[in-house]
């Protein structure tokens, strides 16, 4: 039961991804440009199963706009759109539950939990800001690699003061260890599960160029400076 879950939310998100890609490149006037920067072996998959995914993208805006975002309260609103990117993506299938000491990563409801993360922890200085999630166990996650990886935004200011204005913008998974590769096998893995990854992050990463952050639902960072 519980390998047929996977493999049927697997497969319906190549599928719904692959549409929201081919919108997104039709795409044109936003008001920032993102590039998809992402390394060569930008996933990789070691000898204990555990996975390291680096995807990267370089976003050019204008000045004023990125003093505008460059706050704590800014980079909250950054995980929420994250968030609700996953869920518009999917059409809704996935969806974003959050409890007050918990975030999770449901398939249309509570029991199926893809993924449990603890909640964020944010660090933000003068050049660079990142949004940290440590996972805690779910669907995807094997048993064995329950409590081990976490989810990593990470946000870094462009050295020159010149117009526009540019941020890299990386998205990290690291130390995670799929359900679906300990018991299918990691090509499985590779063919199904880290390929959605990659397309659904860097469809999220092509759409910051719209410099258009979601409010956040915890608001914890809500009016810091």
């Amino acid at each position: 039961m519980h390998n047929r879950l996977v493999k049927t939310a697997v497969t319906s998100l190549c599928a719904l991804v692959a549409w929201l890609l081919v919108r997104d490149h039709r795409r044109r006037g936003l008001p920032g440009r993102a590039s998809i920067v992402s390394p060569r072996h930008s996933t990789r998959v070691a000898e204990d199963g555990s996975v390291h995914s680096l995807q990267s993208a370089h976003l050019e805006l204008p000045s004023g706009r990125l003093e505008q975002l460059w706050n704590p309260a800014q980079l909250e609103n950054l995980g929420r759109t994250y968030w609700r990117f996953l869920t518009r993506a999917t059409l809704g299938i996935v969806r974003v539950i959050y409890g007050e000491h918990e975030r999770r990563v449901v398939l249309l409801t509570r029991p199926l939990t893809l993924l449990r993360f603890e909640p964020p922890s944010y660090v933000i200085e003068r050049d660079h800001a990142s949004i940290n999630w440590a996972i805690h166990d779910g669907l995807l996650v094997s048993h064995a690699g329950r409590g081990s990886g976490y989810l990593t935004i990470r946000v870094t200011r462009g050295a020159d003061a010149g117009e526009p204005a540019s941020l890299d913008v990386d998205v990290e998974v690291a130390n995670f260890y799929p359900s679906i590769a300990s018991r299918l096998g990691t090509p499985v893995y590779r063919a199904t599960q880290a390929i959605v990854h990659v397309l659904v992050t860097h469809a999220f990463l092509r759409s910051l160029a719209r410099l258009q952050l979601a409010q956040s639902r915890v608001g914890r960072l809500r009016g810091h400076r």
